[in-house]
């Protein structure tokens, strides 16, 4: 069963956000506006590992959520930029350290019943410190986590952002299941 687009109107749009109105044809149903949250800019985010099997975790506050919880770096994409590039750069300015190897984990659309949020994770490894972040505002601490604290985070609900959740859960287990075999 598919849906049929009849047209589309823009409710509301920024560089970061896009609010549209499809009108759609839902089988059985008829035609209705159904909204859809674009989003113009890809995401990315990085698992980041050292030798001594170690995340690299950013601890900060959500004001929209009101919680303080755990992430992987992330971010967007600039106009022109390639998503691999995109997440090197953030996890530099986010954690002040310089990736070595950047590989893609997996992709996904995150709400695919609603919006076009297409999702990039990486793993970021043969990192060098050069120095503070430079991005400031991206977090209160940035810390080194042992493997175990950081199932402990994803089991104790301290790591409840989407996309680090999503990140570091493929990497812990189909990712990992995967180079075993």
């Amino acid at each position: 069963m598919k849906w049929e687009t009849f047209g589309r109107r823009q409710v509301y749009g920024s560089p970061w956000v896009e609010v549209w109105l499809d009108e759609v044809e839902v089988p059985g149903i008829g035609r209705i506006d159904h909204h859809v949250v674009r989003y113009p800019r890809a995401s990315t985010s990085a698992v980041v590992t050292d030798d001594q099997g170690r995340f690299l975790l950013l601890y900060r506050h959500r004001f929209i959520t009101g919680r303080w919880g755990w992430e992987v770096p992330a971010g967007w994409a600039e106009p022109g930029e390639a998503p691999a590039a995109a997440v090197a750069r953030e996890v530099e300015e986010e954690t002040g350290w310089r990736p070595g190897h950047v590989e893609l984990l997996t992709e996904y659309d995150a709400m695919a019943g609603i919006s076009d949020a297409h999702f990039r994770a990486y793993h970021v490894t043969g990192c060098t410190r050069i120095g503070e972040p430079e991005d400031v505002s991206e977090s209160t601490r940035v810390e080194w986590l042992t493997e175990t604290e950081v199932v402990e985070l994803l089991v104790g609900g301290q790591i409840a952002d989407g996309p680090s959740h999503a990140a570091l859960s493929y990497y812990l287990g189909p990712y990992r299941l995967s180079r075993r075999a």
